[in-house]
């Protein structure tokens, strides 16, 4: 029932639902995706920060009801490490929703946001780390998608090096390894050399770059 409740949490489709508010499909301009990096890109930075607020709460706040549920009803039997894997597997579940959204064919956005959302629940203050090295990546490449992968990696690493993150590593490398998959054709711009970058000013065609992001 957790993993039902994160998946459809996650699998609400914010920037969707955001962009149509405002008249338009979000699918059909930018890249085509409905997270909060092309909504912002389109439509501008409230409705963007509108879409990051939202996708964060719903990776969020799911894992923090599904700890509260289980304070609250302390199932016997439930030891630290089953707890662990269940608000594992709601995270989890969450992101996978947002990636995978069933509302709009499976087709979801990257995952970012929402997975910032379960890691703030679940790493606390260690959450402080990727975000540093997504805002070190940014401020040196001017590109949101290495600061996205960089972030993704170092969520990963930390759940290997940082004793009290290791309940987590069945979340952590799954996660950096599911945002790596899903940029991978950022990665395919990257290494060509034709990534947008923060603050260039240059726009693709809606439909080249949609087809650039299937």
């Amino acid at each position: 029932m957790l993993a039902l409740a994160g998946f459809l949490s996650g699998s609400l489709p914010f920037g969707w639902l955001v962009a149509r508010l405002g008249g338009m499909d979000i699918r059909k301009h930018g890249s085509g995706n409905i997270g909060m990096t092309n909504v912002w890109r389109v439509m501008g930075w409230k409705a963007g920060l509108t879409v990051l607020l939202l996708d964060v709460a719903k990776g969020l706040l799911p894992v923090l009801l599904a700890g509260r549920l289980m304070d609250t009803v302390n199932p016997p039997g439930l030891t630290i490490s089953g707890r662990a894997w269940l608000l594992l597997i709601t995270g989890l579940a969450a992101i996978l929703g947002h990636t995978f959204t069933p509302w709009l064919k499976f087709r979801g956005g990257k995952g970012v946001a929402t997975s910032l959302g379960v890691l703030i629940a679940l790493y606390q203050l260690w959450v402080l780390a990727p975000l540093g090295v997504f805002l070190l990546a940014l401020a040196t490449t001017r590109m949101v998608s290495v600061g996205s992968i960089l972030a993704a990696l170092s969520v990963g690493i930390l759940a290997v090096a940082v004793p009290a993150l290791r309940p987590y590593m069945a979340f952590g490398i799954p996660v950096a390894l599911l945002v790596v998959w899903t940029h991978r054709s950022n990665i395919r711009r990257i290494l060509d050399g034709t990534e947008s970058r923060v603050g260039s000013g240059k726009k693709k065609p809606a439909a080249e770059s949609a087809q650039a992001d299937q």
